[in-house]
């Protein structure tokens, strides 16, 4: 296998390891390569549970819940089947990440007007889906290397894409918080105010009389007998 194939399976597993996530893969056009060197990786049975190799039409309807209508209208190449392909398998895994590839390896297009190369990638998560394609040239076996280079990269970059949203929202939510706790010590501060000048109020009052005119005094008023 291409050796910045097996570095980018690296750095993915990496993201995966660190976080004590899991993966799994739903191949069409590069019949399990993309799995094959997943768990080329040692120790690999730690994060990658299982993977699907679906090619035609019913085993991507039965096996992982690609809509039939989009298929029979769409075919197989588009980024709302390799969404379906991810997420189908995600759901059907319960692994926290899932990658499909479904594309048109060559060297002729079957039953399709699409070119020779077109692949689309699907990353799936609990929280997110993405779909991301490309055109390649080569042979054969040359693009389906090139599918899982780009099938990899996509992972990471929407991997590391997803990490700075949750760290933004964190910190969002953190601020959010700083601030309501200040609004809330303002708003004690304001009530404890307007109960020390209510309590003030409430002894003066308290120290003050009313002679028989109703005229509020106070002991100046009287005279010795």
């Amino acid at each position: 296998m291409d050796e910045e194939v097996q570095a980018l399976a690296a750095r993915l597993v990496r993201r995966l390891k660190a976080v004590n996530a899991t993966i799994t893969i739903a191949e069409s056009c590069t019949g399990g390569l993309l799995a094959s060197t997943l768990t080329d990786i040692s120790g690999a049975s730690e994060w990658f549970n299982q993977s699907w190799v679906c090619y035609s039409y019913d085993s991507k309807i039965n096996e992982l819940d690609v809509e039939r209508s989009i298929l029979e209208t769409k075919g197989a190449v588009n980024a709302a089947v390799a969404i379906q392909m991810a997420d189908g398998a995600r759901q059907k895994s319960g692994a926290d990440l899932a990658i499909s590839i479904t594309g048109i390896a060559g060297p002729v297009a079957l039953n399709s007007n699409k070119p020779v190369g077109l692949v689309y990638v699907g990353i799936a998560s609990a929280h997110w889906a993405n779909a991301e394609s490309v055109q390649m040239g080569g042979t054969r076996y040359e693009n389906k290397i090139s599918f899982v280079h780009f099938a990899l990269k996509t992972a990471i970059d929407c991997w590391d894409r997803a990490k700075v949203r949750q760290e933004v929202a964190i910190a969002q939510k953190e601020k959010a918080a700083a601030v309501a706790v200040v609004e809330l010590a303002k708003s004690d501060a304001a009530n404890a105010r307007r109960a020390a000048e209510a309590s003030a109020d409430a002894s003066w009052q308290d120290e003050e009389w009313r002679d028989a005119d109703g005229k509020i005094g106070d002991d100046s008023d009287f005279e010795s007998p």
